[in-house]
This record gives C-alpha cells, structure tokens and sequence, in this order.
C-alpha cells in the first residue's frame, strides 16, 4: 500500500471515528432534551434518521460502492446507542425474597404508603414497655442484614423493636416519584407509630434514618408521638444546613479499601447513562429512559463503589465485613436522590426544632464520613438533647460487627433509654461545640 493510499485511510478513519462521536452526542443531548421518552427510543430514531439523512447527503456524486461509506459511522453509532434503549432487567418491580430469621409483614399506613414491617418482640429481661422504631440509612434501600443482627442484639436485651422500610425501598411498594420527599418520611414515621397504637415509641434513626428522626422531632404532631429520640449519624437536616462545607472525622477506609466485587448496573450501557444523567442532574428522577422499578432491578451493591468502605474506619480497610446479601440487597437511587433535593430545598428548621422538648441523644463516630457541622447543628438547635455520645474506633456505620462495636453502641443506646449514666462522657457538650470541631479535624 503507498503511502497517500494509508493516508488517505487513516484519514477517513478519522472521519468515521468522529462522526460516531458527533452522533453519539447527539443522542445523548436529545436523551436530555427528550427526558429519555419511551426508553430512549424517541431520541434514537431521531440521530438514526438524522444520520441517514447525513449520509446520502454526503455520498451524492459519487460512485456505487463509495456511497456506502458514509453509512458506516451512522450504523455504528445506531448499534452502540440502541444498547442504551434496551433494558436488561425486568421493567416491573421484583422484590427481594423473604428472609430466613424473620417474618416480613405488610402494613397500610394512613399516609397511602404500603410498607415491609419486620418485629423482633423482646428477648431479654426486663422487658422494656415502649416500643422502639428503628428508621435505617439510604434513604430508600433495603435494611441490611448487619442492620438486622443489631436489632435483634437490641431485642434479645428486652427492646420491643419494629422496623420498616421506607416506601420504594426493600420489600416495600414503589411510590409516584413525586411523592418521595422528606415530609413524606416525616408523616410515615407518624402513621407508623399510630399503626402500632402502642403510645409514644422510642425511635432510633440512623444516617437518613436520623434525618428523618430530626425533623419529626421539629414537627410538634410528630413529636408529640416520640417518647424519646435517638439520633445516629445524620446527614444535613435541612437547606441551609446541605450548605455547610465542614471538614468530617478521622479518616474513614475511602480510597484504602478493596474495590467492591459484583455486579454492577453502571457496567450496563443503559444503566450507565441513565444512573448517571440522573445523578447529574441533566435527567429528573422520573425520566422517560428507564422506569422507577426498572432502576432498582438494576442497581447492585457493587454501585455503591466506595461509599461502603467511607462508612469504616482506615484500620479497618482491610476487613469491612459484608453488609448484605445479594438477595436482600436493594436501592432506589432515583427516588433517594429525589428525597435528598426535597431536603437542600427546604428552609431552615431550626425555629421548630429550638422548641422541641422531646428528650434525645445525639450519636457522633470518630471517623464519621459525615459534616461535622451537619451533626453539631442538630446539638446546636435542639435543646432536648440531653447527651452526646462520641463513640471511638467507629466510622459512619457505627454497629459494623466488628469486635465489640455493637455491644458499644447498644450500652450507649440502652443507658440514654433507661435514663442511666453513659459508659461514654457527654461529648461534645453545646457549648463545647467551636473546641470540638477544632479539635477533630
């Protein structure tokens, strides 16, 4: 071959390479433009049509064969961008399987939620006579099964304790996307514990959990129903507070751990573009291009990357255990990042909960992947925050099974619940918070 003939090729190489390119741009603008309307096809069409149109435009003039040519890039760029208009996985719901220690129940709640409801009826002497609610991390994912071996730790020490999970996660029903907004937790809580008709119940709420946990104790009907109050781990409270940029706890097993196994969603080019747009946010939660259950067939535990390994302390890089099963294993990502806009949009309230009177604790973990300030402003405007506990050697997901961490942290819980002296001081205090963020660096 001369060499202008290779040029000659390389040259058009060139060209088809960036008309692929251009082309898979393209779709990828009308997905946005379109929100993905019916699975992607509507912008798929349109690139396919457009590109024809290209390549007959381009092929005018010349010979037979060299007409062909131009129809290269726009038959390859159809084949790679059709993968994105395929699903892969069911398009309705497939809930995870019953699991093997206890019973999952379905409850109908007032507020026109239907949610999986798991009871572990106490254990251990004394029994205690108030029930405890526990509200989980996500938000809208599955409980873990680490999560339920510390319930039943918890029960098997006389705690009455029941458990749900949030609407759109677990094994509980799939809600209109417009729906999933933190008031809307905050109302669950308030016609779960109505459900139980049990009185006012203890709720421990941890990570989103404790967000929720914060606002109902800022919203008097709902914290009418709480009789005491823990609060593990929170995220930002509100708008204002999503703001905050802080600096978090001693550093967690981000980056030092080994990268998650599995499979992944985001290894699917459907799955890729339509998690991450939405994550972008140039797609709303509620986009045409994959439905709402579609989303959670697809996503796996491996997708997490490395917000896992950020809930571990660094020394524990080396042996975070496995949280959950593949089968009990499930996330809403659409509808969590939906109720996380509904939290940075929402003003201050800081004014309801400053008249809280609902007796709390405020949980905080030495290599906390949270905003320090994020926690200190929750102690800082609730005055019904009777202790602090800062608990050593713990990252986020503070009851881990490591070692003695959830014996660690259901003394704490069970001291504040009893109204007994901590095994920990009261740390931070409300006036110690300025030496206390100056401090954990």
């Amino acid at each position: 071959m001369s060499l202008p003939v290779a040029i000659r090729l390389l040259g058009r190489l060139i060209l088809t390479l960036l008309a692929v390119v251009g082309l898979a741009g393209l779709f990828l603008a009308l997905v946005v433009v379109t929100d993905g309307a019916r699975s992607g096809l509507a912008a798929w069409l349109t690139v396919l049509g457009a590109g024809i149109i290209a390549a007959l435009w381009r092929g005018r003039g010349r010979t037979w064969p060299g007409r062909l040519w131009p129809f290269v890039p726009v038959v390859t760029a159809a084949a790679l961008t059709a993968s994105v208009c395929v699903p892969t996985v069911p398009t309705t719901r497939q809930y995870p399987p019953g699991l093997p220690f206890v019973a999952t129940e379905h409850w109908s709640l007032s507020t026109g939620s239907r949610v999986a409801v798991y009871h572990y009826p106490p254990a251990g002497a004394p029994r205690r006579p108030t029930p405890l609610v526990y509200l989980h991390g996500g938000p809208v994912r599955s409980i873990s099964v680490l999560d339920h071996r510390f319930l039943r730790l918890l029960a098997g020490q006389g705690y009455d304790v029941y458990a749900y999970e949030h609407p759109g996660g677990g094994r509980s029903d799939l809600l209109p996307m417009q729906q999933y907004t933190i008031a809307r937790s905050v109302r669950d809580l308030a016609a779960f514990i109505d459900r139980l008709d049990k009185g006012p119940a203890d709720v421990l709420g941890f990570s989103a959990g404790a967000i929720v946990l914060t606002r109902a104790l800022a919203t008097p009907d709902t914290a009418a129903r709480v009789h005491r109050a823990i609060i593990a781990e929170p995220g930002p409270m509100d708008g204002p507070t999503a703001l905050i940029s802080g600096h978090q706890g001693r550093p967690s097993a981000r980056g030092l751990a080994p990268a998650p196994t599995g499979a992944r969603a985001t290894h699917v080019p459907r799955y890729a573009v339509a998690l991450g747009l939405v994550r972008l946010g140039l797609l709303p939660p509620d986009t045409g291009l994959i439905t709402q259950a579609e989303g959670v067939n697809a996503f796996k535990a491996a997708d997490l990357g490395s917000d896992t390994a950020s809930a571990y302390c660094a020394r524990d890089a080396g042996r975070i255990p496995t949280e959950d099963t593949a089968e009990n294993f499930s996330f809403n990502a659409a509808a969590s990042l939906r109720i996380q806009q509904t939290i940075k949009d929402s003003p201050s309230i800081a004014p309801g909960l400053s008249r809280s009177r609902t007796p709390a604790m405020l949980m905080i973990a030495e290599c906390s992947s949270q905003t320090r300030q994020w926690q200190t402003s929750i102690l800082a405007a609730d005055p019904a925050i009777e202790r602090t506990q800062y608990l050593p050697g713990v990252g986020h997901r503070m009851w881990n099974g490591l070692d003695d961490n959830n014996e660690r942290a259901a003394a704490v819980i069970t001291a504040f619940l009893q109204s007994q002296p901590s095994p920990l001081p009261n740390y931070p205090t409300r006036a110690g918070i300025s030496a206390f963020l100056r401090d954990h660096r």
